[in-house]
């Protein structure tokens, strides 16, 4: 089967997030099944840039992958809602431009959900099916920005935004039985629903190397057992709760290291933390580093961390930093939430703890540390299960079948 897909994103490389890379896997997967596809970005995608690499270009090429660009519109911040109307109308007009240019067979729009409503306008305009990729859910996210709480006017109004949206499309896809479950709780029959797992491609993850020794001096770490987690520090990946257990830690293992790389909203708030506990010298803070630098620190690390808090966002969505680690062969730690338990078999390819529990996090984790004769063959099964079960060859498979249903239909 042959396709030409136009994918709305809301942003790409050459920025860095578990979006971007999600993105890049599936279109190298659709590449590889001889479809045609073509990418446009959200104006929200220019607000994520730094200075050194704003660009007034329309079309743009990133390591080999050519986007057509929205620009972000100028003026004033205005009133809440006002705002997200006026990327919604850019994004349309933008998107009108480049479809009537592409003629695709396909509009596929992904989160959020400011990204469907205008892909649905042009595609009814021009016949072209659309489908929507739910990644998450954007009143869950703005829970976990602060910019709302569950319930609110403003919750209940970006609800509804969702669910209009959903109702309408030609097909939805997502990322998890969480997210899928959710969807057809809201009316959407489950035959127009369809999963398309968080993977990894398993030919760019080797099991995990030796230690730098210098570097592991230079931060601090010789002779140390190295707890660690490497990614961006928002508020939902509990990493307050991972500090909140390391005293008790350090009483019974005082050679225990916490390495936490990357940076985030959260930065500022976990070294006060750490400061007021105490363990401010047991807390390794690196920044953010360099991507090609990132295996160098978790080679550091023996034991992963991923303490997320419970909330409608972490139990329905799955994240892929577990996955890569089990395709590098990590021992890893996580909170018991949905999207974790979708993910990690306990004691099998890794280790699950109740959820916002400090007491939990601290007994599971001494526990895996008096283990570690156990870890070869945790590393060994976490490692197949992204080799059978979490291909990204496997996953975009799931696109054959829906994309075929909505060219018979055309």
């Amino acid at each position: 089967m042959s396709v030409r897909v136009l994918h709305v994103l809301d942003h790409s490389i050459p920025l860095h997030s578990g979006y971007t890379f999600r993105t890049l896997s599936l279109l190298r997967e659709q590449r590889k099944l001889g479809w045609e596809t073509h990418h446009l970005t959200s104006p929200k995608h220019g607000d994520g840039l730094a200075a050194k690499d704003k660009t007034d270009d329309l079309e743009q090429t990133v390591d080999g992958w050519h986007f057509h660009r929205t620009p972000v519109p100028v003026g004033k911040k205005t009133l809440p809602g006002l705002g997200e109307m006026r990327l919604m109308k850019q994004l349309e007009a933008r998107l009108q431009t480049v479809a009537e240019q592409l003629r695709p067979q396909i509009i596929h729009a992904h989160s959020p959900v400011l990204n469907v409503l205008p892909a649905l306008k042009v595609g009814r305009r021009l016949g072209i099916p659309v489908v929507y990729e739910v990644r998450a859910f954007w009143e869950d996210a703005a829970v976990d920005h602060g910019t709302t709480h569950e319930g609110s006017l403003r919750y209940r109004m970006t609800r509804a935004m969702e669910t209009h949206a959903l109702k309408r499309v030609d097909h939805v896809f997502t990322i998890c039985e969480g997210l899928r479950k959710d969807i057809v709780a809201r009316g959407i029959a489950a035959d127009k629903v369809t999963v398309i797992p968080n993977a990894v491609d398993i030919d760019s993850f080797e099991p995990g190397g030796q230690a730098d020794l210098t570097l592991k001096a230079q931060l601090g770490l010789s002779d140390c057992t190295v707890l660690g987690f490497i990614g961006s520090f928002y508020a939902y990946e509990g990493l307050d709760l991972l500090l909140d257990a390391l005293p008790q830690i350090l009483a019974q293992r005082p050679d225990v290291r916490v390495l936490l790389v990357g940076g985030g909203p959260q930065d500022a708030a976990l070294k006060a933390q750490a400061a007021r506990l105490g363990v401010q010298d047991k807390v390794i803070f690196t920044g953010r580093v360099p991507h090609a630098e990132v295996t160098r620190y978790y080679d550091l690390v023996d034991v992963l961390v991923y303490p997320r808090h419970s909330m409608r966002l972490t139990e329905l969505v799955t994240p892929l930093k577990p996955l890569e680690a089990m395709a590098q062969g990590r021992v890893l730690v996580a909170s018991d939430v949905g999207g974790h338990h979708e993910l990690i078999r306990d004691g099998q390819t890794g280790y699950l703890f109740k959820a916002d529990s400090v007491k939990s996090l601290e007994q599971v984790v001494l526990r895996v540390l008096g283990e570690s004769q156990q870890w070869a063959d945790i590393r060994t099964q976490g490692r197949h299960f992204v080799e059978t079960e979490r291909n990204w060859a496997a996953s975009v498979a799931n696109y054959v079948q829906p994309y075929t249903r909505l060219l018979a239909g055309r």
